[in-house]
């Protein structure tokens, strides 16, 4: 009889391959998992990528509803570098540098423009080259927030030994390439070498003898006035509205043309979510967009607390630079050459109407034959935004182009110049107040934390005593702040009235802007210039996160 024989199988070897085989297949599968997620992914860049990135960051949208920051109001040279901004001549790049005054020096001291023979002069010569380069090295070295583009040859100031000097610059926490200008008067001393040394220099805009002059006639109805001198005019401004062309030019292009909507008068961060769409989509389908630079701007900006109309987009954005970057036609312009071409030729021009928002750029984009795309909201608000046409999938493919939106270069200009009194050495505090403070329930704290007593306490902690302080706030009472006054030398937008008064090169170029009729300083060109003040302090005190603990959308939100 033959025994059984019993085979032993190697259980714990068998164990060992099938855990193997598990874990080899989860790793794969993981793998698989990840590099889905990796094909699929876009991480979104705050600026030139992901419009949902920026929605964070300019506004919040909820149930097609605006509640946003007021107080503080960014455009696009508040974020975008200046590498995306369009090229500009090299030269007029170059800053001056220590090196760039060495190689001045050199060539001054290789040619014959500086006598050698002996003695000093006792006057000082404003036209000797070496008057410029002590004005270059003293502004070099007091002025560390500058960068300095170019300088004029210097002229005499009211004084034997006065010179007045005028340049261009930039301010290095600006992102845009925009130049400024400032003349100074200067008083010099001549040193036992002959040197020129600056024993003394004037403030902003001192430098009256080095200012241009830009000389307009008023014109009397017989036809003869007396010439006088307006105030200085920046002949960097060209905001003029661009021109389509002849018949064939018109007919040639390709429109994208939005009919106004329910937008019209709602808050400004609301209509610039909405026209940056609009913008966006254009570029998208290769169209010019059809653009109304008239405005309405609502109720609480106003003066009149009410809703005013006919407000012109270029008092407050930098129509040139949108020029440039991007292609738009006035809206008057345009509709005058449409009906010029339906008078003139039997063939009418192609116009596809769109009435639903939820025709989607994509599907736009495959319209090849239409001169125009008129896109039209009839429907109840919110369905009648603009901002509609990018939300869902178009969010995908519409990139709004905030570096084409920058705050006009008029009220730029009044932020150089206070910023220019201070010397560019000044720190800076944002007290948000007014619905904030009053709002016990979502901010409990931020009305006793924005006290007078209370600011100047933690200023004290921060800022070292009687440094300029700017104070950018909505807080209505001009002597709110006088406690901090014992301390530091403060300054309030209201301090400079003179900028927007009716003397003023603001007043004079947004008057002849407006068809002759003076135009109010009102309270988004406020926070617009109380913005970029802020952004130019050296040290920056912010309410909440500084001030208070308060969050700054309210209670839970931090």
């Amino acid at each position: 009889m033959k025994e059984a024989t019993i085979s032993t199988e190697p259980i714990g070897q068998n164990l060992i391959k099938l855990i193997s085989n598990v874990c080899f297949s989860v790793f794969v599968f993981t793998v698989l998992i990840f590099t889905v997620i990796a094909i699929t992914y876009q991480p979104p860049d705050p600026w030139l990528e992901s419009s949902r990135a920026l929605t964070r960051t300019f506004t919040q949208v909820e149930n097609a509803t605006f509640q946003t920051d007021t107080s503080v109001l960014k455009t696009g040279e508040d974020l975008v570098p200046i590498a995306v901004t369009p090229a500009v001549p090299s030269s007029s790049l170059i800053p001056i540098t220590e090196e760039v005054i060495e190689k001045s020096e050199e060539q001054i001291a290789n040619s014959s423009l500086v006598s050698s023979g002996g003695g000093c002069e006792q006057v000082v010569n404003c036209s000797d080259p070496r008057v410029l380069i002590a004005v270059e090295r003293f502004n070099l070295r007091f002025f560390k927030s500058v960068v300095f583009l170019e300088f004029q040859t210097p002229v005499n100031g009211s004084k034997d030994n006065e010179c007045d000097v005028g340049w261009r610059f930039r301010n290095k926490k600006e992102k845009s390439w925009r130049k400024y200008r400032d003349f100074r008067r200067f008083r010099f001393e001549i040193g036992d070498n002959c040197t020129y040394k600056i024993a003394g220099a004037s403030g902003w805009h001192s430098g009256t003898n080095a200012r241009r002059p830009r000389y307009r006639g008023n014109v009397t109805k017989g036809g003869v006035g007396p010439r006088v001198s307006a105030a200085v005019h920046d002949e960097e401004i060209n905001d003029t509205i661009p021109v389509v062309g002849s018949d064939t030019a018109f007919r040639k292009g390709r429109y994208l043309y939005y009919a106004r909507s329910g937008d019209y008068c709602k808050g400004m961060n609301h209509f610039l979510w909405s026209f940056l769409c609009g913008l966006g989509e254009a570029q998208y389908l290769n169209r010019t967009f059809v653009m109304d630079l008239s405005i309405c701007l609502a109720a609480k900006y106003t003066l009149s607390n009410k809703d005013e109309e006919g407000k012109d987009f270029r008092y407050y954005f930098d129509f040139e630079h949108l020029k440039e970057m991007a292609s738009i036609v006035e809206e008057e312009e345009f509709l005058r050459d449409w009906k010029k071409w339906d008078k003139m030729h039997k063939r009418k021009i192609l116009v596809r109407k769109v009435k639903n928002y939820k025709i989607t750029p994509m599907q736009l984009r495959k319209d090849r034959s239409s001169t125009i795309i008129w896109r039209q909201f009839d429907a109840p608000e919110p369905e009648n935004y603009w901002y509609r046409v990018c939300e869902g999938q178009a969010a995908k493919y519409i990139q709004r182009p905030w570096h084409a939106l920058w705050k006009s270069k008029r009220l730029m200009n009044i932020v150089s110049e206070i910023s220019g009194r201070m010397d560019w050495d000044f720190d800076a505090v944002h007290v948000v107040r007014g619905e904030k403070a009053q709002n016990k329930e979502l901010w409990p704290h931020l009305d006793s934390d924005t006290s007078p007593d209370a600011i100047l306490a933690k200023l004290k902690e921060i800022i070292p005593s009687w440094r300029h302080v700017y104070v950018a706030t909505n807080e209505p009472f001009y002597n709110y702040f006088d406690k901090l006054r014992s301390q530091y030398h403060v300054h309030l937008l209201d301090d400079y009235k003179e900028l927007w008064s009716n003397t003023s090169e603001w007043f004079n170029e947004t008057k002849e802007l407006n068809g002759g009729h003076p135009v109010d300083f009102d309270g988004y060109m406020r926070v617009a210039v109380d913005t970029e003040v802020l952004y130019r302090a050296k040290m920056r005190v912010e309410t909440f996160y500084n001030l208070t603990s308060d969050c700054k959308d309210g209670i839970n939100t931090c």
